[in-house]
This record gives C-alpha cells, structure tokens and sequence, in this order.
C-alpha cells in the first residue's frame, strides 16, 4: 500500500485512541470486523468511500478534515526540542508547571480510583475535564489546564497521550491492556505515589469532589454525560472548548444532583 494509505491509518488510529474508543468498537459502529480495522490502522487496507463518511460522523469532522494528512494538532512538552517547523492546525505548548501537574493530578485519580473496574482511559478523560473545568468555574483559575477537543465520545484531553508515553517512559505508570464486560480497555496503574506537595487543598477538593461523584460511571455513562455540560454543547465539533464557557452553565456543578438516573 501506499505511504498515502499508512497516514490515513496512523491518522484514524490517532481519532480513534483520542475518542478513547476501541477497535472492536469502531468496528462496529462501521459495520466491518476488528482484524479490518488493524487493518486499515496499519495502512494494509483501502479506505472505502462509505466507510469514510461514517468515519468523519464518528470522530466528528468533514471528510476533507478526516484526509487533510498534514493538519495534525502538535503537542510540545516543556524540553522538548522541534527539529524543524511542522504544519499544524494547532500548536499546544505544555509548560513545566503544568505538566508537573498533570502528571500529579493523574497519578492522584490513578491512586484513588484507578483501580475501579470501570475506570478506563475513556473515563479518565471525562474525570480530569470535570475537575479542569469545575475548578475553573468557581476559582477562575487552572487547574490543570488542558486543552480539551469536543469529539463524539465527549471532551479528550490533547496533550493525555504525549504526557501518558512520557510517564511510561519514566516508570511513573504502567499501560494494561483489558476488558471490561467483554469490551476491550486501556488502564493505567501508578508506580509511585502523587507528589501532594504540588496540589493545593482547594485543588485536591475539586478532585475529591468530581470523583466522588463520578468515578463509579463506566464510559458510556460518563460519556452520554459529558454531552449535557455547557461548554462541550457550546463548542463547535471537532473544535476545542474553551474555558471561559463554563460561564454559559444554568447552574453550579456543585449544586447538580448526578448519576440519580444511572443503572
């Protein structure tokens, strides 16, 4: 195949792992088997005009926008060094302060519930958008600061994988490969404790509090759940949701009653 076809794989495989869906999920949704979607991941297998169609419903973006290849959200973490200008349609440059605390508030959700059979890479994704934008709505302040883009399956954190390879690399955590009631899950565990000297009480309630509240909800819970927060409905598809929507909210997270309709 051609190189064309492998970066229109790696590109459905990057939608895919930020929409925190597996492939025998996106195998369904496109009608096809799991081994195809290794496939057409692998650049090993055309992309057909239909199934391009149902891809760009998916992940939330025209068609042109699934195969314009060079337009690539670009990550760049405090110390590292760009080789060369790359074309991008966005630049998210993480600076050491919060990337430190990214990694604490993760390993901090890790320790206290990753370990929750429910608890995925998916449901990780909501948790530290609730607690970002939770925080930022009562301090007017950031949290973590992540940038969050509104995909299908609920607000992804950008900068989750880069920061995620970096801490495998360095044994903070460990990635394992699961499932959950037959669906296949991506978890992560902590190899070390969270550096609570980073967090500030107010930053650690904040945390307490979305945990408590919604930790216990599986993907599909806490996904269909995200789609009725304010700022995820404010922002257009595919783009990035803002902080400053979480003004836009009819009232207080704190002062919502959640998951009294959850099974």
């Amino acid at each position: 195949m051609s190189t064309i076809y492998k970066k229109l794989g790696l590109r459905i495989k990057e939608f895919r792992e930020s929409a925190g869906i597996s492939q025998q999920e996106l195998a369904e949704k496109l009608d096809i088997s799991r081994p195809t979607i290794s496939q057409i991941e692998s650049g090993d297998r055309k992309v057909a005009a239909d199934e391009l169609i149902k891809l760009s419903q998916i992940f939330n973006l025209s068609v042109d926008g699934l195969l314009d290849l060079e337009k690539q959200p670009k990550v760049m973490l405090a110390g590292d060094r760009e080789k060369k200008p790359v074309k991008t349609a966005l630049r998210i440059n993480v600076p050491q302060k919060n990337l430190e605390k990214f990694k604490e508030v993760l390993l901090y959700i890790l320790d206290r519930v990753g370990s929750k059979s429910n608890v995925g890479e998916t449901v990780i994704y909501k948790l530290l958008y609730f607690i970002d934008f939770n925080f930022y709505e009562k301090y007017e302040e950031q949290l973590i600061g992540a940038t969050y883009r509104k995909n299908h399956f609920g607000p992804t954190p950008i900068e989750f994988k880069k920061i995620v390879d970096k801490m495998i690399a360095g044994e903070e955590i460990v990635k394992v490969e699961s499932s959950y009631f037959n669906h296949p899950q991506t978890k992560y565990l902590p190899l070390r404790r969270p550096n609570l000297a980073i967090l500030q009480a107010n930053e650690i309630a904040a945390i307490e509090e979305v945990l408590h509240r919604l930790s216990d909800m599986n993907a599909t819970q806490i996904s269909d759940y995200s789609h009725g927060d304010v700022p995820w409905l404010t922002a257009e598809d595919g783009g990035i949701i803002e902080y400053e929507s979480v003004f836009y909210r009819t009232a207080p997270y704190s002062v919502r009653e959640y998951g009294r309709d959850i099974s």
